[in-house]
């Protein structure tokens, strides 16, 4: 297990705490790294990855203490994942040199119709040479995340890489208010194939549906035929994960 960036941002937020988080299934004796039940723990799969890719997650407040929160899975499979918590008046310094840096280039992976200067939005990723791809994503509720790039100035000066896609998201432990609205990983998975890094996009596709399987598995008992459908899904999810590494 790699401990990465959102590892780091989610024990410092608890430190923070003046009070327990209480998300729904607070009582679950859960990993404190893939944040399922210690039953269901999914760490020993993660998959082992290199990317031309570098990712920013600017997190709402609470959204990192999140057990259901997607993001982290981004950072289990793309070592360079920057992470940050969002504040509209006091922006991490850290966070501002990293946007800054000639060395990358920064995409706001954001929906087209909540931006009112269409000039930004591209529907591609053409990266000037020498330059690393940095693909920011607004971690939070979608009415979060809209909040976070109109109160956030420093964001507007940035290219915004849009989707237009049809894709019914299969993320079903946080119902979206509309059927098009994906997880943070799926999205980022989406960048990772339109960046030309399909083999990455598949390991982070498989570890969503790894992960979202055995946090399922973690909320409630199954039992019978479920169950049994339930560990075929979990092997296919497995060897999946197990190929794409060997490959």
């Amino acid at each position: 297990m790699r401990i990465h960036k959102v590892h780091q941002l989610h024990k410092e937020r608890l430190a923070r705490s003046s009070k327990p988080f209480n998300a729904r299934g607070a009582n679950v004796n859960r990993c404190e790294f893939c944040q399922v039940h210690k039953d269901h723990c999914i760490c020993e799969y993660q998959p082992e990855t290199t990317s031309d890719a570098a990712f920013l997650l600017i997190m709402f407040d609470t959204e990192v203490l999140k057990p259901s929160n997607t993001g982290k899975l981004i950072a289990d499979v793309i070592p360079e994942t920057h992470a940050y918590l969002w504040s509209r008046t006091e922006p991490s310094e850290e966070m501002l040199a990293l946007l800054n840096n000639e060395a990358y280039q920064p995409f706001v992976v954001f929906p087209e119709e909540q931006i009112e200067d269409k000039s930004l939005v591209r529907n591609e990723v053409i990266i000037e040479e020498g330059k690393t791809p940095l693909f920011i994503l607004l971690d939070g509720s979608w009415r979060e995340a809209g909040r976070m790039y109109r109160k956030s100035p420093y964001l507007h000066q940035f290219p915004v890489l849009s989707f237009k896609s049809e894709q019914l998201s299969n993320y079903i432990m946080r119902k979206a208010s509309k059927d098009h609205q994906l997880a943070t990983a799926e999205v980022a998975s989406m960048v990772l194939d339109l960046f030309g890094e399909q083999q990455n996009a598949r390991h982070l596709e498989h570890w969503f549906e790894l992960f979202r399987e055995h946090y399922l598995y973690s909320k409630r008992p199954v039992k019978g035929a479920e169950r049994g459908m339930g560990l075929k899904r979990l092997i296919e999810f497995r060897t999946n994960l197990k190929v794409n590494n060997e490959i």
